[in-house]
This record gives structure tokens, C-alpha cells and sequence, in this order.
């Protein structure tokens, strides 16, 4: 069993310089102040020190209206147990007026317990070198530009978070609280993280391999008002069959011609838009079900999979793992 803390509070330094995303930093700075909270209702020390950290000390504006007041500059002595770079929506801006926190990166990366970047910061860490050879993420807008410009790194444009030994890299915004949250249930436990999460009306859990996109957004996003109601439908309909004739029957067109403006009103194929679906459905099923134990067939079967082993082979092609293994990530720890 995880001890809640037993030590001094972890030291934690949020990274940022002027033009950053406010809710990057606010977004874990607020997961560990209530992880706090609930250590102190308990009747137990804080497990966290959390400082504003940056190149120079005073207030720092972000990209909002919003500053935040840095009260220590990052140095390559007193180094933190965990530092937190946020990013920036102009990260190549950022890359050159701030040299000095690649340097700060190469030189802390190998020292420091966990360093993570949340979405476009994770080219602080691709320009220090650090991630070479490893497998990061960032905010799937930019990641065709980081797997460009950073050959060496195996990009994953679409997980939540990725971890690679110290090194942590996040997707977009709100993906640094999911990222948070997975430092306090290590640090905490479960049952502490599931407490901060529930005070921020979040999901405990979405594990890093979970894809960045959702298929209700996706479906938002589309402009023509009869492929919307049809991916509405799809949502609806996930346990039945669904050959992409009758879809295209439902919506009044040709074959062809709906799969045509299926893909370039939505982005993808209408089969990985319901497959993607699938997917997402058997997640919040075995969320739902974690203590349940609800058989992983009855779910396939649900979520409109041709067998257990279907889905199986899917889950392994998109998340990495199989729905044993997912839910077994969502269960309390013991």
C-alpha cells in the first residue's frame, strides 16, 4: 500500500516566461494546493511546495490577462524534485527569446526526479536534446511540426500524456491536470488523487495512452448539418452493424460520394470514425465497471466489436493495451 507522504513536502517548479498558457500552469498548480488540503483535513503535512519559476523573479504575463508572480529563477543548483515547463502558442517565439531554459533543461534533465512538459513545451525539452531516441507528445496541432524539426524523437501525437523514465510530456492544456493528478496518486495514492479529482470535477484517469481526440468533438466540428445527424446516430447506435452502404443510404447519397465528404467534413474514414467510437464507448464501459468486473465479451458485444477479440486486437492498435489491462488501471490501489 502507497503511504500518503512520509517525508518533507515535494519541492515543485512550474516553469514559465512571458506568453505562456495561464491554464498550463494553473491547471497542476491547483491539483497539488487541494491534494494539500485534503493531506491537511487528515491531520497530515503537505506533499507538495509548489513555486512559480522563471528566468527572471516578478510578475509574468501569461497569454491571457492574466500574470503570475515568479518568486525564484531557475538555476542548475537548486534544483526541484519535480519541474513543470508549460507551453506557449507561439512556441518558436518562445525557443528563441528564451535560450536560457534549454540550457537550464540540458543541464537539469539527467539530475532532476521528474521534469515534464505540458503541450507546446515539450520543444523546450525536443531543443535542450533531451528527449532524442524517446518517445514524447505534445498538442496534435504541433506535433507534425515536432516530428519534423526533432527527427530523433518518436512522436505520439495522439496520448494524453507520455512517460519516459524522468521525462514526462503532455498533449494540450487541460492534459497537465491529467498529468498532476498521475504525480499525486504516485506520490499519494489512489484514494487521495480520486479526492482532488472529484473536488475538480474531472476524470481520475485518463491514462496516458487514451487518444487526445474525442468522437462527440469530432462530430461537433462538422459543418454539414446531415453527416453531423448521421455521426449523432452512429454515436447512438454503436451496438447494431453499421456498413458504410447503409450509412450512405441513411444520408441520401452515393457511396462513394458519402464517403468522399464523410472524410472531408470529419478528417478521417467513416470505419475509423466508428471504430474510434467503439473504442471511446468501451472506455467509459470499463471505467463504469472497473469493480463490477462486468465480462469483457459483454462489452465487446455492447459496443457493437464482432467478438471479444476484436476489440482486443483494437484496443492493442490504439491504446497499447489490452481492456484487461485498462481496466485494471482504473481499479483502486491497493
Amino acid at each position: 500500500m502507497k503511504s500518503e507522504t512520509t517525508h518533507l513536502p515535494r519541492t515543485v517548479d512550474i516553469v514559465i516566461y512571458p506568453g505562456f498558457k495561464s491554464l498550463e500552469a494553473i491547471g497542476p498548480m491547483s491539483v497539488f494546493e487541494y491534494a494539500n488540503i485534503h493531506l491537511q483535513r487528515r491531520g497530515k503535512p503537505p506533499c507538495y511546495d509548489v513555486k512559480i519559476a522563471s528566468v527572471q523573479m516578478g510578475p509574468i504575463r501569461s497569454d491571457t490577462l492574466m500574470s503570475l508572480e515568479a518568486s525564484k529563477v531557475i538555476n542548475p543548483i537548486a534544483l526541484p524534485d519535480d519541474a513543470i515547463v508549460v507551453g506557449s502558442r507561439h512556441i518558436n517565439d518562445a525557443l528563441i527569446a528564451h535560450p536560457g531554459i534549454v540550457d537550464w533543461i540540458s543541464t537539469v534533465a539527467p539530475k532532476i526526479n521528474r521534469l515534464a512538459a505540458l503541450c507546446s513545451g515539450t520543444f523546450f525539452l525536443a531543443q535542450a536534446g533531451v528527449l532524442d531516441g524517446k518517445k514524447a507528445t505534445t498538442h496534435w496541432s504541433v506535433a507534425d511540426q515536432l516530428q519534423h524539426d526533432y527527427p530523433a524523437i518518436r512522436v505520439d501525437a495522439d496520448a494524453i500524456f507520455i512517460r519516459s523514465g524522468n521525462l514526462w510530456t503532455s498533449a494540450g492544456v487541460t492534459a497537465g491536470i491529467d498529468l498532476a493528478l498521475a504525480f499525486v496518486e504516485a506520490d499519494c495514492g489512489h484514494a487521495l488523487a480520486l479526492e482532488v479529482a472529484s473536488d475538480m470535477v474531472v476524470y481520475l484517469k485518463r491514462p496516458g495512452g487514451q487518444s487526445q481526440f474525442s468522437t462527440h468533438l469530432l462530430s461537433q466540428k462538422t459543418a454539414q448539418t446531415n453527416i453531423r445527424q448521421l455521426q449523432e446516430w452512429i454515436l447512438a447506435n454503436l451496438h447494431q452493424r453499421l456498413p458504410v452502404s447503409q450509412l450512405a443510404s441513411m444520408a441520401g447519397m452515393s457511396l462513394r460520394n458519402f464517403s468522399r465528404l464523410f472524410q472531408q467534413e470529419v478528417g478521417v474514414t467513416t470505419l475509423e470514425f466508428i471504430e474510434a467510437a467503439r473504442v471511446e464507448f468501451a472506455c467509459q464501459l470499463l471505467a463504469n465497471n472497473a469493480e463490477a468486473k462486468v465480462p469483457v465479451k459483454t462489452i465487446a458485444r455492447r459496443c457493437g466489436f464482432s467478438s471479444d477479440d476484436q476489440m482486443r486486437r483494437i484496443f492493442q492498435k490504439r491504446l497499447s493495451c489490452s481492456p484487461g489491462d485498462y481496466r485494471t488501471r482504473l481499479r483502486t490501489a491497493e
